[in-house]
C-alpha cells in the first residue's frame, strides 16, 4: 500500500507540474488520485473537500493577509531608497562598501516587505548599476545581490514561520521570530565577509567621501521605516501583543508611513494594493489548503511513518540523520518554493527530527534556512533569475562569482544544523 501511494502520490504530482498545471492543483489531484486507493470516489471526495476547507480555520493564518498587505504597502511607498542612503552611510568607506550596502539593504526591506524578490529587486535595482558605475565587477555585485536576499525571508515578519507553525502543530511564533533575527543576521554577516575579502583581494574602489551628505537628514527619513522591526519584536517580548496581532499593527503603521510620513502613497492607490495583497493571500491559501490534503493523503496511507522508518533505518546517528535531511532539503529547495515545500515536507521531516532529539524551533531554522538556499540555486531557483535579470547578466556568468557565497551559506547552515543554541539561546533566554 505505501509503495503503491508514493508511486501513484509522486507520478501523478510531477506530470501534473511537467506539463505546466498550477502547483496547488497539481498537489489537489496527485492527493486526491492517492485517497482513492483506500476511499470510494464519493467518499475520497468529500472527505477531501472537508480536510481542505478545514485546513484554513486557523486563528494563525490571519497573519498572512497582513503581512503581506504591509509588505506591498511598503514595497509601493518608496522604502527602498530610503533604507539604500541608509545602509551606504553606514558601511562608510571600508572595501565593498557598496557591496555591504546591498547586502544590508536586502536584510533590511527583506524583512520589512517580508519578500526576497521584491528586496532583490528594488535595493539591487538601484545599488548594482552604481556599483559598476564606481569600478566593481557586475557580475561580482549581481552576485551580492542574489546571496543576500532571502535574509529577508528569515528576518521577520516572515510568513513562512507562520505557516511552520500551523503545519507542525503550533510552535511557537514569538520563538521563531526571535531565532530568525539571529539566523537572518547572521547570513547577511556571512555575505558581508566574503564580499569584504573579494573587494580587498581585487582592489575593487573605495568610494570617496561624499560631499554636502546630509547624514542626521538620511537617518531620520529612514529611523521610522525601521521602527517597524522594533516595534514587532518590542511588542512581542513585552507581551503588548502577540505575533498575530502584530500583523495588523504593521498594516496600520505601514499606512501611516505611506500616506502621512513620507506620503509617497495617494488613497487612490490603495484599491489596488488591497487587490495585489488578495490574490497573493488567496494563492498562498490554496496552497495551504492543498497541502493539507497532501498532509491527509500522505497520513492515510503510512507514507511518513514508512519514509521516517527509512531514514533511522540507515543509521541511528542523529549526525548522519540531521545531514541526511540537509541534503533532502536543499534538493528540494532546488526545485520547490519555499511555501509549499514547508507545506509539504513538514509533516514527513518534523517527525523525524523530534525522534532524535530535536526542538521544533532548531528544526524549523535549518529548515527553512535550507529552503531559502534553494530560491538562490538552479534549476528553479526564482532569487537566482530575478537577480541576474536585475543586474542584467545570463545566469551561466554569476554562478562562478556565486561559488564563494554558497560555500560561506553552506557553512553556516552546517553550524545552524550542528550547534542547535545559536538558534534556542536567545528564545530560551527570553523564556519563549
Amino acid at each position: 500500500m505505501v509503495l503503491q501511494a508514493t508511486i501513484i502520490l509522486v507520478l501523478v504530482f510531477a506530470v501534473l507540474l511537467a506539463v505546466g498545471i498550477p502547483i496547488a492543483i497539481s498537489i489537489s489531484v496527485a492527493s486526491l488520485a492517492t485517497v482513492l486507493l483506500v476511499l470510494p470516489f464519493d467518499v475520497a471526495v468529500f472527505t477531501s473537500a472537508q480536510k481542505m476547507v478545514a485546513s484554513l480555520d486557523s486563528f494563525s493564518l490571519i497573519a498572512v493577509p497582513f503581512f503581506i498587505l504591509s509588505g506591498i504597502i511598503m514595497n509601493n511607498g518608496g522604502i527602498a531608497v530610503k533604507l539604500v542612503n541608509f545602509s551606504k552611510v553606514l558601511t562608510g568607506r571600508v572595501p565593498g562598501s557598496l557591496a555591504h550596502s546591498n547586502v544590508m539593504g536586502n536584510a533590511l526591506f527583506g524583512s520589512i516587505s517580508s519578500s526576497a524578490i521584491a528586496a532583490s529587486t528594488a535595493i539591487g535595482g538601484v545599488l548594482v548599476p552604481l556599483q559598476e558605475k564606481e569600478g566593481y565587477d557586475k557580475k561580482f555585485a549581481a552576485a551580492v545581490n542574489i546571496a543576500s536576499a532571502p535574509t529577508g525571508m528569515i528576518i521577520p515578519p516572515s510568513t513562512a514561520f507562520i505557516i511552520f507553525s500551523l503545519i507542525s502543530g503550533g510552535t511557537s511564533i514569538a520563538a521563531m521570530f526571535i531565532s530568525g533575527y539571529v539566523i537572518g543576521i547572521l547570513w547577511a554577516l556571512a555575505i558581508m565577509i566574503v564580499a569584504f575579502m573579494i573587494a580587498k583581494k581585487r582592489n575593487f574602489p573605495i568610494t570617496p567621501k561624499a560631499k554636502n551628505v546630509n547624514v542626521k537628514k538620511i537617518f531620520i527619513e529612514a529611523i521610522p521605516s525601521l521602527l517597524l522591526i522594533f516595534i514587532i519584536i518590542g511588542g512581542i517580548l513585552t507581551g503588548a501583543f502577540t505575533a498575530i496581532e502584530a500583523s495588523a499593527i504593521c498594516v496600520v503603521y505601514s499606512l501611516f508611513l505611506a500616506l502621512v510620513y513620507y506620503k509617497s502613497l495617494t488613497l487612490k492607490q490603495i484599491p489596488n494594493i488591497l487587490v495585489q495583497a488578495v490574490e497573493m493571500t488567496g494563492i498562498i491559501m490554496l496552497l495551504i489548503a492543498a497541502s493539507s490534503l497532501m498532509s491527509f493523503a500522505m497520513a492515510f496511507t503510512g507514507l511518513p511513518a514508512a519514509i521516517s522508518s527509512f531514514v533511522l533505518g540507515i543509521s541511528d546517528n542523529p549526525i548522519i540523520i540531521l545531514l541526511i535531511m540537509n541534503i533532502v532539503l536543499l534538493l528540494i529547495g532546488c526545485f520547490m518554493d519555499v511555501a509549499p515545500a514547508i507545506l509539504i515536507f513538514t509533516p514527513i521531516f518534523l517527525p523525524i527530527a523530534t525522534s532524535i532529539g530535536v526542538h521544533p524551533v532548531h528544526f524549523a531554522m535549518f529548515f527553512i534556512f535550507n529552503l531559502c538556499v534553494g530560491s538562490i540555486t538552479p534549476p528553479v531557483g526564482t532569487g537566482l533569475f530575478v537577480g541576474a535579470s536585475v543586474a542584467k547578466v545570463k545566469i551561466e556568468e554569476v554562478l562562478k562569482p556565486l561559488l564563494p557565497f554558497y560555500a560561506a551559506i553552506f557553512v553556516l547552515l552546517m553550524l545552524i544544523t550542528y550547534v542547535p543554541q545559536i538558534s534556542l539561546f536567545l528564545p530560551n533566554l527570553l523564556g519563549l
